[in-house]
């Protein structure tokens, strides 16, 4: 929505990258340590793992680092978009901290994969976090009554973390089920978390459509946009609820199934 430069008064640049990694390259390239005549000087890197638009999949360790070491040289803070952290903690098997350690500043929300009901955290040294507060406030983020919430983010981590895995399986099992029903729905090779992306194209029936016949099978689904429906696994979602997801898919692909004719243009 603008926030960053409503808020910050900031431009914000895209690097190129790979499911999520950065082409540490090209942001070196891009990086400009002070200003200059035709150019803005760069205030902030920020990196997001999992990262959402690439369906879940994790930053490399190794990635992070030659991020990291390429900010370090010109002075600027890394900021990690952790929304969900120990997602990729577990898919990497290493500990958050392993993860964090590459960045100045990391955020987490309590409330996706470790299923507590509202809250994120922001971790950094004791003066940014000082400073954090003060912003919060002034854009009327601040609750005294933010106990409640606490204790359900405490317990969270404290009972969440491991159980990620489950997900994680549960995930690559509708991954695996929806590619034999079609191959061109999901290649279970790019589900690495708790994130099932579904491409429709082939089917010739858009998101909306098929949103609507998957509820009638009992199944929600998001949608992505109109060619693509996303799926997340969670602590609500059990094997049987996976087995019944793959069938009411393979329901509605039979729906949709092409025309002979169809069938033999996209073959051709």
């Amino acid at each position: 929505m603008g926030g960053i430069a409503q808020l910050a008064g900031l431009f914000h640049r895209i690097v190129p990258a790979d499911r999520g990694s950065p082409d540490v390259a090209a942001l070196r390239e891009m990086l400009a340590p002070r200003l200059v005549a035709n150019r803005l000087a760069t205030a902030l890197i920020c990196v997001e793992t999992t990262h959402n638009s690439a369906g879940g999949a994790t930053v490399p360790l190794e990635c992070l680092a030659r991020v990291r070491a390429a900010a370090s040289e010109h002075g600027v803070p890394v900021h990690i978009d952790g929304a969900r952290l120990f997602n990729a903690a577990v898919a990497l098997g290493v500990p958050a901290s392993e993860i964090a350690r590459h960045g100045d500043s990391v955020g987490f929300c309590v409330s996706k994969g470790l299923s507590a009901p509202v809250g994120s955290v922001l971790c950094a040294s004791a003066a940014f976090i000082e400073r954090a507060r003060a912003y919060r406030r002034m854009v009327g983020g601040a609750m005294r009554q933010a106990g409640v919430i606490a204790a359900a983010g405490l317990v969270a981590l404290e009972t969440m973390i491991d159980r990620l895995a489950d997900d994680h399986r549960r995930a690559g099992e509708i991954a695996r089920g929806l590619h034999a029903i079609d191959p061109h729905l999901v290649d279970p090779r790019r589900v690495e978390t708790n994130i099932v992306m579904v491409d429709l194209t082939a089917t010739g029936a858009d998101a909306s459509t098929w949103v609507a016949a998957l509820a009638a099978q009992g199944v929600r689904a998001g949608i992505w946009s109109s060619t693509q429906l996303r799926l997340v696994t969670h602590r609500h979602i059990e094997d049987h609820d996976v087995e019944r997801a793959v069938a009411a898919f393979g329901a509605v692909r039979e729906q949709f199934a092409p025309s002979p004719e169809r069938r033999q243009a996209t073959s051709a």
